[in-house]
C-alpha cells in the first residue's frame, strides 16, 4: 500500500466567514454542509470563527485577511478564499496533504477537437474523485503547452522548465525539468522519450519563483517588467516539503477596488509566508481559474467568464488511490 496518512477520521466538511484578523484566535467554528460552496456565499460572521488558524501566523501578518471563507473538502483538502484588508488582493488557496493515500494528482488536457477548454470543463473529465483543479501551462497560438506535459504515457514537450510532477507513492516534486538528449530529468526521476512513464503526472509553468527558499533570481522583473511586476491575476504552485503541504494559489486580478492582482515578488512572498521552499507561476491573466467539483470559484478577469486553456491541474481524492502502485517505474 502507498504509505499515507488515513483519511479514517476526515475532518468535517465546514464553512467560515472572517472580518478582520485581530479576532481569527477567537470565534465559533460554523458547520455547514460542503454543498454551500456551490450553491452560495459565506456571510461574515460575529463574533469571527477559527479555520484561519491552518495558515502559518507569517501568512496572517502578510495578507491581513478582511474576510474569508475556508472549507475541508476531503481529508487533506482544504479550500480558502481571503481578501485582504490592506491589499487589493482576494486570493484563493487550496492546502494539500499529499501524504493522504487518497489523495493524488492528474494533468488533463484539452481534446484534439476542441484544443482549449475551461479549467471547470477540464476537471470534470478528469475522473473519479476530482476535487479542485486549476489551469496550467501557458501555451502557443497553435494550442500546445510552451513547457512539458505529461500524462498517462502521453508526453508534449521536452523544454527546461520549472514543473510539478506527481506519480502513485513517489511524490511530489516542485523543481526545475532538465532536458538530458531523449530524456527529462526532474530530481531523481528521469523520463525518456522512448519508454514514456504511464504513472507520471507533470504540468510546467514560468518562471521558478522559489528554490530552497530563496528568490530565483530577480523573478524576471529586468527582463520582463510588465509580466513580472505589474499585478496580474496569478495561478501558481508551491511545495513545503518540511510540512508536507502543497499549495495552489489563485489571485483574482484586474478589479479596480477589490483585487488587482499580484507582481510576481509579491507571490514569492506569499509562498514564504506559508513555508514553501519551491514555488513556480503558471499561466496568469485571463487564464487564471481555481474550480472545486466542477464549478469555478475564483472570479476571471475575462469580461466573458472562464478563458479556455490547453490542460489543467487536477487534484482527486478516490480509494482507488491507495491501491499498490503498478510498478512501471522511470527508468
Amino acid at each position: 500500500m502507498k504509505p499515507s496518512r488515513s483519511s479514517t477520521n476526515a475532518g468535517i466538511h465546514g464553512c467560515t466567514a472572517t472580518r478582520g484578523r485581530a479576532a481569527l484566535r477567537t470565534g465559533v467554528l460554523v458547520l455547514l454542509p460542503v454543498v454551500v460552496l456551490l450553491t452560495s456565499a459565506c456571510e461574515p460572521l460575529d463574533p469571527p470563527p477559527q479555520m484561519l488558524r491552518g495558515l502559518p501566523e507569517s501568512a496572517l501578518t502578510y495578507l491581513e485577511p478582511h474576510r474569508s471563507r475556508a472549507f475541508q473538502l476531503e481529508a487533506g483538502i482544504v479550500y480558502r478564499s481571503i481578501q485582504s484588508g490592506s491589499h487589493p488582493w482576494t486570493i484563493h488557496l487550496l492546502e494539500i496533504d499529499p501524504g493522504v493515500c487518497e489523495v493524488g494528482f492528474k494533468v488533463v488536457r484539452a481534446d484534439d477537437d476542441a484544443a482549449r477548454q475551461a479549467v471547470s470543463a477540464l476537471s470534470r473529465k478528469a475522473g473519479p474523485g476530482v476535487v479542485a483543479a486549476i489551469n496550467g501551462d501557458f501555451y502557443t497560438d497553435e494550442d500546445v503547452p510552451v513547457g512539458l506535459e505529461a500524462s498517462d504515457g502521453h508526453v508534449r514537450g521536452w523544454a527546461t522548465r520549472p514543473v510539478f510532477a506527481w506519480r502513485p507513492g513517489d511524490g511530489p516534486r516542485v523543481g526545475i525539468a532538465v532536458r538530458e538528449g531523449d530524456s527529462i530529468r526532474v530530481g531523481d526521476w528521469v523520463l525518456s522519450a522512448d519508454r514514456p512513464d504511464r504513472e507520471a503526472e507533470l504540468v510546467s509553468g514560468f518562471p521558478a519563483l522559489l528554490e530552497a527558499g530563496r528568490w530565483v533570481g530577480d523573478l524576471e522583473q529586468a527582463d520582463r517588467p510588465g509580466f513580472a511586476s505589474m499585478r496580474q491575476p496569478r495561478t501558481a504552485v508551491g511545495w513545503d516539503p518540511r510540512g508536507d503541504r502543497i499549495w495552489w494559489v489563485v489571485v483574482d486580478g484586474r478589479r479596480s477596488g477589490s483585487s488587482e492582482g499580484m507582481t510576481l515578488p509579491e507571490l514569492a512572498h506569499l509562498f514564504q509566508s506559508l513555508g514553501v521552499t519551491e514555488a513556480f507561476n503558471l499561466d496568469g491573466g485571463g487564464s487564471s481559474a481555481m474550480a472545486i467539483r466542477g464549478r469555478t470559484v475564483s472570479r476571471p478577469s475575462d469580461f466573458f467568464g472562464e478563458r479556455p486553456v490547453v490542460n489543467a491541474l487536477v487534484v482527486r481524492h478516490h480509494p482507488s488511490l491507495c491501491a499498490e502502485p503498478d510498478g512501471n517505474e522511470a527508468p
